[in-house]
């Protein structure tokens, strides 16, 4: 029975303008060191400049061929209802109107059609997903079997690997979720608010 297997993660560290910076690319190159040894047959990238540096930099370390994969950009996959809004979420989705709610949950619900899935050949399938938090956070609801709403509050860290398998007959196995073993520490966390960390 083949599996596919997923190695998703976050862009690294960006600037403002969406270009990764110093710190983003040495984060590129430890990532793309922790999964050389894998048989990765493509490593796929939002179409953002953060991710697309990313990926090329992951895929010369992995040999294998880069491709965009537009579901994959930054999005919010589901917007709730304000019944099932956190409090602390609601300002942030003040802004969506029907339209851009139902445009971000079509391609969520692409991206998952596209890579959540276990292969149809008999070989197993291992891909490299650089995208962004949101989409990252859809994935592993997804995985789980979770509300559309818990989504809300994953968050990853920049180059953070999380880890997917996907087999016939059999649910989703989260493996791993926002792992950041492969960098030093001081490398470790960017892409979230200052705070303590343990």
């Amino acid at each position: 029975m083949a599996t596919r297997h997923l190695y998703i993660a976050r862009h690294g560290d960006a600037d403002a303008f969406g270009t990764p910076t110093k710190t983003g690319r040495i984060q590129a190159g430890f990532l793309g060191q922790r999964l050389a040894h894998l048989p990765i047959s493509t490593v796929w990238h939002s179409p953002l400049p953060r991710a697309a540096a990313t990926a090329q930099m992951i895929g010369a370390q992995v040999d294998a061929p880069v491709a965009e994969a537009p579901e994959l950009i930054d999005h919010v996959p589901y917007v709730p209802s304000p019944d099932e809004t956190p409090q602390a979420w609601r300002p942030f989705f003040d802004g969506y109107d029907v339209g851009e709610a139902a445009a971000g949950n079509r391609l969520a619900r692409s991206m998952v059609a596209r890579f959540a899935t276990a292969p149809s050949g008999s070989e197993d399938v291992h891909e490299v997903l650089v995208t962004h938090s949101y989409p990252i956070a859809w994935l592993v609801r997804e995985a789980l079997g979770a509300p559309p709403v818990r989504w809300l509050g994953m968050n990853s860290a920049n180059t953070g690997l999380t880890v997917i398998h996907y087999g016939s007959g059999q649910p989703p196995a989260l493996v791993m979720f926002n792992d950041l073993s492969h960098l030093p520490p001081e490398l470790r966390w960017t892409g979230f608010p200052d705070a303590l960390r343990a």
